[in-house]
């Protein structure tokens, strides 16, 4: 199976190759991380480190960098000597993990799963355990590692419905590639369970909790707060709808509710922020067509364009979400009105901010019972639902505040994770 996992790989090499190529030469992106991903010019990038035991902890991009920052700094904490070697996939995720993981000893890009590239980095890198963030399986990788006696671990490990169903169809083969792990920390039963499912065994599998809590909580702060409000110019006068990771066909679920609340209440502004921020041209369109002409784009702003009471802010940027949901007097998270199994409702919750959100949620099934719980996770099946429900929330304004808190409760009662994590990944260094 791995011949023809291989095989496979080769075939898809020249169209991808030809894929990146107009990518770099159209819009730059992948420039400076494409030939890394090859295994190339990442000597310079480890060049400061020391000789002793090293740890290499792999996170795909934004979200995963965030989980990972604790389980850094935890390591750091028990272990100063081990020099740690952070990897991203993206280099957005390389971007924010240089700024919040400040205790990497080196950072690098992952390298592309050809056999070539992984034996070369891991000729450079030279770790004596690796450990991935949620989960992120590549074959070649893991057998690599295996054949060189590296310890692969899983941290705060999650598996989605969605990924699930993928892994079950191959299972076969993801059984042979999960023997090469030593150890796996899931996020939580129901993860626990479908890595099982697919073929892990249960001797190997550990409930750890989500790393994310950890994070998140240390990392809304008032200074942070304060940060972005005076980026955006925000009004001591103004409150904000918040819609975070939207997805086509939530926007106008979102207008319509804003502009019910507008009708009430004329101090409300829109923030919203998509998913993919190559959308930003058509979400404006559908702002636009909704009659919203008041709108100016994060970009605008952050290049001198006054900030003169837009009612609108579309915000086309990555990696600013979690700053801006401190801003919001109600939040909408997204991808949950439409089939994409949700977004992380911590981040707004952390804020102590009553949350809505659709019912597709399955991403987040155990965040969105716990906020719900506690009164400050709101789900609704529809545009009206959405209107009704912030409208009941901010006629009772003391109710709101005391929901809010009791979800930023949450994400500190669940705080812990990362220092599990920790101890899971020093325990295998030896």
């Amino acid at each position: 199976m791995r011949f023809l996992y291989n095989t496979l790989l080769l075939i898809a090499a020249v169209p991808g190759l030809i894929f990146f190529s107009l990518k770099i030469l159209i819009t730059g992106k992948y420039r400076n991380s494409f030939i890394q991903k090859l295994g190339g010019r990442q000597e310079s990038m480890l060049a400061g480190l020391k000789k002793g035991t090293r740890v290499w902890i792999h996170a795909v991009s934004v979200g995963e960098v965030t989980a990972a920052a604790p389980i850094v700094a935890s390591i750091k904490n028990r272990r100063p000597d081990v020099q740690v070697v952070f990897s991203t996939s993206t280099e957005t995720g390389q971007g924010m993990a240089k700024g919040l993981v400040k205790e990497a000893d080196a950072f690098i890009y992952f390298p592309l799963d050809f056999p070539c590239a992984v034996h070369k980095t891991l000729n450079l890198v030279r770790p004596s355990v690796f450990a991935l963030v949620e989960t992120e399986i590549w074959p070649n990788f893991l057998v690599a590692c295996n054949r060189r006696g590296i310890s692969s671990l899983i941290v705060n490990g999650r598996i989605s419905p969605r990924s699930f169903g993928k892994y079950q169809k191959t299972g076969f083969f993801w059984r042979r590639i999960l023997e090469n792990i030593a150890e796996a920390g899931m996020i939580s039963d129901i993860d626990a369970s479908r890595i099982t499912g697919i073929g892990m065994a249960a001797g190997k599998i550990k409930v750890l909790g989500n790393a994310k809590y950890d994070a998140l909580a240390a990392m809304a702060s008032p200074a942070l707060h304060e940060d972005i409000a005076g980026r955006l110019q925000v009004q001591n006068h103004e409150k904000f709808l918040v819609a975070g990771s939207t997805h086509p066909g939530e926007e106008d679920a979102v207008i319509e509710a804003y502009k019910k609340l507008l009708a009430r209440y004329p101090e409300f502004r829109l923030i919203l922020v998509p998913r993919h921020i190559e959308r930003t041209r058509d979400v404006i369109g559908v702002l636009r067509q909704a009659g919203l002409n008041d709108i100016i784009t994060y970009t605008e702003i952050s290049s001198g364009r006054p900030r003169r009471n837009e009612k609108v802010i579309v915000v086309d940027v990555i990696g600013e979400l979690f700053k801006i949901y401190s801003l919001g007097t109600i939040v909408y998270c997204g991808g949950s009105l439409v089939p994409k199994g949700g977004q992380n409702i911590l981040e707004a919750a952390a804020w102590g901010r009553v949350i809505f959100y659709g019912p597709s949620m399955e991403d987040f099934s155990q965040e969105a019972a716990l906020l719900e719980d506690a009164g400050a996770g709101i789900r609704i099946r529809d545009a009206r639902e959405l209107s009704e429900g912030m409208l009941e929330i901010l006629a009772d304004p003391q109710d709101a505040r005391r929901r809010g808190e009791r979800g930023r409760a949450v994400v500190l009662a669940n705080m812990g994770a990362a220092e599990r994590y920790a101890e899971m990944i020093i325990r295998h260094t030896g």
